[in-house]
């Protein structure tokens, strides 16, 4: 009977300490964090990203801009803003915005709001897609043709004549002429390139979306 009883003793010890061991691999999983699942990236949310803008940058026609109105989601608002300047937005309609810069247009869309519809109205605007910029470049050249600009960022004439392929054999740097539209004018400045170059003290001349240049050549 003792030998009996001591087996049965022993069954008990094992069995508690396998249970021991059990009850700790239980905790330590408890306690270890579940692995995150990956979340499929959304190529629509992707797409639609505003676009961080300078407040001083200036609108053009072509430019597709997003009104937010704080805790008024009805009034959310993606155009584009058309050739006579203006986007459309819900209980304003039309609304003149183009050569204003992102704060001017901001300024002017909370002004037409609270004079009518809502009390100190919090305007985000932002621009989410920019319209094409371009600079076209004729004459002595490599390579002329109409050429796209960086976005945000200013060219230079001697960049525009070298993003053309340079001047050819009889291109003339001192005779260049430059067309542009201001307002309802079309005026056109002489530059001298040449001098331009050699002179590091003189500021660069900048070239605007739409402008023409035109390079002249060399009497031979």
């Amino acid at each position: 009977m003792t030998r009996i009883f001591s087996m049965t003793v022993l069954q008990k010890a094992a069995l508690l300490l396998l249970l021991g061991a059990a009850c700790n691999t239980f905790a330590q999983d408890a306690q270890s964090p579940s692995p995150v699942p990956a979340v499929a990236s959304n190529p629509f949310a992707a797409s639609t990203a505003v676009t961080a803008t300078s407040p001083q940058y200036v609108l053009r026609a072509g430019d597709v801009v997003q009104v937010k109105v704080y805790q008024e989601d009805d009034l959310t608002s993606v155009s584009r803003i058309g050739q006579d300047g203006c986007i459309t937005m819900p209980l304003l309609g039309s609304i003149t915005v183009v050569s204003n810069t992102l704060a001017e247009a901001t300024r002017i869309i909370h002004n037409l709001l609270a004079r009518d519809y809502l009390v100190n109205p919090q305007v985000s605007l932002n621009v989410v897609e920019f319209a094409k910029r371009r600079f076209t470049v004729l004459g002595q050249v490599a390579r002329p043709g109409t050429f796209d600009m960086p976005t945000q960022e200013s060219v230079s004439l001697l960049q525009a004549i070298a993003t053309a392929g340079g001047y050819t054999r009889i291109g003339n740097p001192r005779k260049i002429s430059v067309q542009r539209m201001v307002g309802a004018e079309n005026k056109v400045f002489k530059i001298d390139a040449e001098a331009m170059a050699s002179n590091k003290d003189e500021q660069p001349f900048m070239i605007q979306p739409d402008d023409v240049i035109i390079v002249g050549e060399k009497w031979i």
